[in-house]
């Protein structure tokens, strides 16, 4: 195990509400070299979440955005021809191996299957990373961690982890915050004052009740972040819950008429 090492000051760290005990859940998982996967919806703040506590733990950041054509490749490295040689290249998996730093794979379930077969040398008591290319085994040291996420809500049967990698990691929940926390993160994050955060809040509430029968995924709290920045530089309120709340979230016609009056009911 290893202490935690704390930033000079808490204007430093990336903005970050808790909800809960996560700050407190992830240093632990952290001194006991513990891999850790994320699950929550779209715009819930994992993300923000993983840099907040990379910057207060004082480590390196290496963040992944994972999709469909990511390979193992990607993450550990490849051959690249630099002015006439062909030299070896870390991927962003080995530098934060090699450096003891925090590697976070967004939406993993997104990456091909041979990404997962590679996590899990360094997800078990080995914590090494073999590079078959060059053959080189990286010992991971005690500062390094590994983080995944993905969203269960959205994932199919065709992209999901198998539960030999799902239980490498011990996993935490995310949701979105309670109304008036989530107003706070809002106006915290726009500059629009507080009570004009709250029926923006109740606006994105009533589109998540409709996950799973009209959407397929309701609106985060990033989407009412940028609606309140909207209004906070002069757009009107009902164009700003259009173009930010609703628009990105169909197409269809019907359904977007729909989310129109849930919008209305919702604003009273």
């Amino acid at each position: 195990m290893h202490s935690v090492a704390a930033v000079s000051s808490a204007d430093d760290l990336p903005f970050y509400r808790p909800t809960g005990s996560e700050r407190e859940l992830f240093e632990h998982a952290y001194r006991n070299q513990l891999p850790l996967l994320l699950k929550g919806p779209t715009g819930c703040g994992k993300t923000r979440f993983v840099s907040h506590m990379a910057a207060r733990l004082g480590r390196p950041l290496y963040t992944v955005s994972c999709h469909d054509d990511l390979t193992a490749a990607d993450l550990t490295g490849r051959y690249l021809l630099k002015g006439g040689d062909t030299v070896w290249v870390d991927g962003p998996l080995t530098r934060a191996v090699r450096e003891g730093a925090i590697c976070y794979l967004d939406e993993v379930v997104e990456a091909r299957k041979d990404v997962t077969v590679v996590l899990h040398p360094v997800t078990d008591d080995r914590r090494m990373l073999p590079l078959e290319r060059t053959g080189e085994r990286v010992e991971a040291p005690p500062e390094f961690m590994l983080v995944v996420s993905y969203n269960p809500g959205y994932q199919n049967v065709l992209k999901t982890l198998k539960p030999s990698t799902r239980q490498r990691f011990v996993a935490m929940e995310f949701g979105f915050p309670a109304p008036d926390v989530e107003s706070e993160i809002v106006s915290r994050e726009s500059g629009l004052p507080k009570d004009r955060c709250v029926p923006l809040v109740r606006v994105a509430n009533a589109l998540r009740d409709l996950k799973g029968q009209d959407l397929e995924e309701g609106a985060s709290t990033r989407l009412v972040v940028y609606c309140a920045i909207l209004i906070r530089d002069g757009v009107k309120p009902e164009a700003a819950i259009r173009v930010a709340l609703l628009e990105p979230l169909t197409d269809d016609p019907d359904v977007k008429h729909g989310l129109v009056r849930v919008a209305e009911i919702a604003l009273g």
